[in-house]
């Protein structure tokens, strides 16, 4: 949800005092934007999977052991690397447990803990589906 026009002025008015009043902090607390080095990750991922299939497919040309395992280990790394980021680069929003009408995400605005203490088991949850199943 982005920012109204009132919370962006207020946002960088608390932005430039925190310069102003420690400029070494704020300039160690920026990062940038999070998605574009999430992007770049699952870029370099992808690239690594691609160097890495090249590489066992050259070791199996070349019938070297050595060559095919290096290979299979830089694509596992690259594929793992680009998994590991792609939520965060794709901005993709996990989707949480339905209510009962069924009725968008539940625990909206509850964090942590309180989402996980809010949740049913596995069990309790395939038993309400399956009785709505049956009901309808």
């Amino acid at each position: 949800m982005p920012l109204s026009e009132h919370e962006q002025r207020l946002l960088e008015q608390i932005e430039r005092a925190l310069v102003d009043d420690d400029p070494k902090f704020a300039s160690s607390v920026r990062t940038g934007d999070r998605r574009l080095k999430a992007r770049r990750r699952l870029q370099i991922g992808a690239a690594l999977v691609v160097v890495g299939f090249a590489a066992l497919v050259g070791g199996a040309v070349a019938e070297s052991v050595i060559l095919g395992v290096i290979g299979f280990l830089v694509a596992f790394g690259g594929a793992a690397l680009a998994v590991l980021n792609y939520k965060a680069a794709t901005g993709a929003v996990e989707a949480g447990p339905t209510p009962a009408g069924g009725r968008g995400p539940a625990g909206t605005g509850r964090g942590g803990r309180a989402a996980r203490a809010g949740r049913q088991p596995l069990k309790n949850r395939l038993e309400e589906r399956f009785r709505r199943r049956y009901d309808q």
